[in-house]
């Protein structure tokens, strides 16, 4: 397994594997109407252009994709990240790629300038995110209108 930085080749594999794990993992906590119109938001051209802006990763296990990652300027502050597009194939969860692909990212630059970090989380992953050193923002455990639960760690 490995870990590299996104390139924009990578962005059709990417868009499928996320496509793949909301439909196959997500599904279970979200209507698929709602899982559609993600899928639909993260496509190849959209993470080309995301990475532009933030530091984007992909897990490779050989030539195949298998998990991805992105951390970033939380609304442009310098002292504020976030994390982004956190999905491991579903045929290789519970092998520790997710908190490999956590650790890559707290290793980066946009979350070591920071004093905080926000991730913007699925009902499905809020348990991960947890066990990762996170928490519900201002200690509020709700949805917000995008079905997202913001979740925060501090340095």
């Amino acid at each position: 397994m490995q870990i590299r930085r996104f390139q924009n080749e990578d962005a059709e594999a990417v868009s499928a594997l996320i496509a793949l794990t909301m439909r196959t993992t997500n599904v279970k906590d979200y209507p698929l109407e709602m899982l559609e119109q993600a899928i639909a938001f993260l496509s190849p051209e959209r993470l080309i252009e995301r990475s532009s802006w933030m530091h984007s990763y992909v897990v490779c296990e050989g030539e195949r994709i298998i998990g991805c990652g992105s951390v970033g300027p939380y609304w442009g502050k310098t002292d504020e990240s976030c994390l982004f597009t956190i999905f491991v194939d579903p045929s290789e969860q519970g092998r520790g790629i997710g908190r490999s692909i956590i650790e890559t990212l707290e290793a980066d630059e946009f979350f070591l300038r920071a004093r905080r970090i926000e991730i913007p989380a699925s009902a499905t992953a809020v348990g991960f995110y947890k066990k990762m050193g996170y928490d519900h923002k201002d200690g509020l455990a709700a949805q917000d209108d995008e079905g997202h639960y913001k979740m925060e760690k501090f340095r």
